[in-house]
């Protein structure tokens, strides 16, 4: 996902869905740019405060609290945007997609990665075993009940995901965004998607966000 915003050699990204700022600082370490990363938990963000400070990169990437559904900045603000695990915590993946290309500025990228369904039969099997058996139970093991309670959540969600927004939509999202040569990758024998393109046109406003 970074190679193709770090190729594009952007003075400024936006990192949506930044956490603990994973993103944010490999970003800061491939690019020259300067880096804002937003996320809707307050927590997240004071994890990622830290972990710049630890790396010594206060002065590349600053944090904002809000929503990828509803960005609080102006249109064509940001050279490249990022976004990670993001599409499948919102209502409408369409409009959110809308509501990143926005931001981005004509001739720009983004880039992206969520997690996938493996589309081979055997691998999609051996998916699912793992996500519903075997993830939950090494969770547990490692964190408790919590973490086993995340196990079990993460493969189903991201079944319901794609059965309500096959990959095929999110490509045809993009599109409707303005975003053009629009790239896909499988990762991980297909349990991960990474998408990027270049934004030539400005998308259509969907819904009521207001900055």
């Amino acid at each position: 996902m970074i190679d193709h915003v770090a190729d594009a050699r952007p003075g400024s990204v936006l990192d949506v869905a930044t956490g603990p700022a994973g993103v944010a600082l490999e970003l800061a370490d491939r690019t020259d740019a300067t880096i804002t990363g937003i996320d809707i938990s307050a927590e997240m963000l004071t994890r990622g405060r830290r972990n710049v400070a630890s790396a010594g990169q206060d002065d590349r990437i600053t944090f904002v609290l809000g929503q990828g559904e509803c960005l609080p900045f102006p249109d064509a603000a940001f050279d490249a945007l990022t976004f990670t695990y993001l599409l499948r915590y919102v209502a409408d993946p369409a409009a959110t997609i809308i509501e990143l290309a926005r931001v981005v500025r004509p001739g720009g990228t983004m880039s992206s990665l969520e997690f996938a369904v493996p589309p081979n039969f055997i691998w999609h099997a051996s998916w699912r075993v793992y996500t519903r058996l075997v993830l939950p139970v090494a969770a547990a093991a490692l964190g408790g009940r919590a973490w086993f309670d995340v196990g079990r959540f993460l493969g189903p969600s991201i079944t319901e995901h794609y059965r309500k927004f096959p990959v095929a939509s999110v490509e045809a999202a993009w599109a409707a965004a303005g975003i053009t040569d629009v790239g896909l990758r499988r990762m991980s024998l297909g349990g991960g998607l990474i998408m990027w393109g270049r934004k030539t046109a400005d998308p259509a406003r969907i819904g009521s966000c207001e900055i």
